[in-house]
């Protein structure tokens, strides 16, 4: 990797420096969020991205980075109280999660889960792993594609994928049965899927779930400044252009806050005041709620990216919000 930044990594002009600006933990919060918090004030920020060309140092960077996590998902993991098999829908590798003892009904409901890792990490068995949490607290299977992701397969791959795996979803249960849900760069994919679905005459699913969504690959918000250095997410511009493939990441299909949102279904939007993507996730609530849509928009005090480790009372109060709003789509009661 390099020892120094390239200029798309230089920090953004007038922008603060990034170290030591995390705050201390706000009085409200749980003795485990604060922790949380408190642990990683101090956390390192991580080395530079390797050269855009260098697709072997892209490659190594997201093994080692998915072997790093893998032991975090599979202690957030339920285990024993999930079953899974693998599937390909629409010839896309797809995880089939079920709480055990859940038994197939002819009109059951499916959720198709999109994972997170800033369009690059976060496949194979980790998109499996982080879709557990969720899955056992749903009366009805999830499916988790494994979809393609950068250096090899930049965009549209993983787009594709997501279609393919939605089309597939559609010749087995109705839309209305179907929800759609997506963390940070599995919420931009669900948000171009409901555009992409649209727009090729696909039904649109019955409910829509953007968890800190990474919908806008400009970056353009007012959080992407005020909260650089705050969140340990940071702005992944080296990313974008990876994915982007030389595509212009103004284009809906790669930021869908850009798009037209003209129709999409009930959406639950998550974030957390010390999200890098708050911004985006703001800015597409009052978008979709302009556009007539169903909104609900949930911010966690003092939340950063994807939550406080999986752990905490909030975290389990944000997986509640969304196993609730999914019920309701569905017209699943209890």
């Amino acid at each position: 990797m390099r020892s120094s930044m390239s200029e798309s990594e230089q920090p953004r002009p007038g922008a603060p420096a990034r170290s030591g600006r995390r705050p201390p933990a706000p009085p409200g919060l749980s003795p485990e969020a604060r922790a949380y918090l408190e642990k990683n004030r101090d956390f390192p920020d991580p080395p530079p991205w390797p050269p855009l060309e260098d697709r072997a140092a892209w490659r190594e960077l997201v093994a080692t980075t998915d072997r790093d996590l893998r032991p975090l998902f599979e202690a957030l993991y339920p285990g024993e109280r999930l079953e899974h098999r693998e599937l390909e829908p629409g010839g896309v590798p797809t995880y089939e999660l079920r709480p055990r003892g859940l038994q197939p009904t002819p009109d059951e409901p499916l959720v198709l889960q999109l994972h997170g890792g800033a369009l690059l990490m976060g496949g194979g068995e980790l998109a499996r792993l982080g879709a557990g949490a969720q899955a056992v607290r749903r009366a009805a299977p999830t499916w988790a594609p494994d979809y393609r992701m950068p250096p090899d397969h930049p965009f549209p791959a993983a787009l594709d994928d997501v279609l393919a795996v939605y089309r597939a979803a559609l010749e087995k249960h109705p839309p209305g049965r179907v929800v759609v849900t997506g963390t940070s760069a599995g919420g931009n994919l669900a948000a171009a899927l409901m555009l992409r679905a649209r727009d090729e005459g696909l039904p649109l699913p019955a409910g829509l779930v953007l968890h800190t969504p990474q919908l806008d690959l400009t970056e353009s918000g007012d959080s992407f400044t005020v909260l650089d250095g705050v969140d340990l997410m940071r702005p992944v511009p080296p990313v974008v252009r990876l994915y982007a493939d030389g595509r212009d990441p103004a284009e809906p299909y790669l930021s869908p806050l850009l798009g037209d949102v003209t129709g999409f279904p009930p959406t639950l939007l998550l974030a957390g005041t010390r999200d890098l993507f708050l911004s985006t996730t703001v800015r597409m609530h009052r978008k979709l709620l302009a556009a007539g849509v169903p909104a609900e928009l949930h911010v966690f005090e003092a939340m950063p990216h994807g939550g406080f480790g999986g752990t905490t009372p909030e975290d389990e109060d944000l997986l509640a919000t969304v196993a609730a709003f999914e019920r309701r789509c569905v017209g699943v009661t209890g």
